[in-house]
């Protein structure tokens, strides 16, 4: 049985997710900021919640705890914010720190700490969910912060395949489209579903020609 682990699972593209992959008999292990408030996720068979805030080592310490060494096939950083909105002679450093320790140091945490568990899996796949807003071939003045740790991400990323390429593991950047969430509005242009749908399909067909690779949902190559 496939076992897929899941950050920020709790809403959004992260709950969907996990519905997706439970109800095709995964075994899910999802972690949320708050299981006290993640009613939606715990209604879902097959799921096991865990609390977990990417940006505390200490909590991604014990969150691997208790996991504990069961191997993981499939590990989804998907855990995001968007932070505030930056722009010069305002800007707001400490939320800029926070945005790029959940943005781009969180999956590299997750990456670190459940590393074995990966290595004892089948697929050993590490799925980063990104944007196309940290792409440096599309230029705008607006959600720099955001922007900034969604690069730093995508290059750690592409650094972590080339430096773990004999290990058997593929690392992929996926960008889900824009997607109606709490996150992407109402105005988005396509579902949660939508955008799971092509994420799995993306994530099932990835293999080491794929790794450090970034494509969006509808398996369109990006440059980035």
């Amino acid at each position: 049985m496939t076992t897929v682990l899941i950050s920020g699972a709790n809403r959004g593209i992260g709950l969907e997710l996990a519905r997706q992959y439970a109800a095709d008999g995964a075994d899910v292990i999802a972690g949320v900021r708050d299981p006290g408030a993640a009613d939606a996720l715990k209604a879902v068979a097959g799921v096991e919640v865990h609390a977990l805030d990417v940006s505390e080592e200490t909590q991604v310490r014990t969150f691997r705890q208790e996991v504990g060494d069961r191997p993981v096939d499939i590990l989804i950083a998907n855990a995001g914010v968007f932070g505030a909105h930056q722009a010069m002679g305002g800007f707001d450093f400490e939320d800029w720190l926070r945005t790029y320790s959940v943005n781009s140091l969180g999956p590299v945490r997750l990456a670190q700490a459940f590393l074995p568990n990966l290595k004892a899996g089948i697929d050993k796949k590490l799925l980063a969910i990104t944007s196309t807003l940290g792409s440096t071939s599309t230029t705008a003045g607006d959600m720099l912060a955001y922007r900034g740790s969604k690069a730093a991400l995508n290059n750690v990323w592409a650094g972590l395949a080339a430096s773990l390429k004999d290990e058997g593991l593929t690392f992929l950047l996926l960008h889900p489209g824009w997607v109606k969430t709490d996150m992407g509005g109402a105005g988005a242009q396509i579902t949660p579903e939508q955008s799971v749908d092509g994420l799995r399909a993306r994530i099932a067909e990835a293999g080491p020609a794929q790794s450090g690779k970034l494509f969006a949902y509808d398996g369109k190559p990006l440059p980035w």
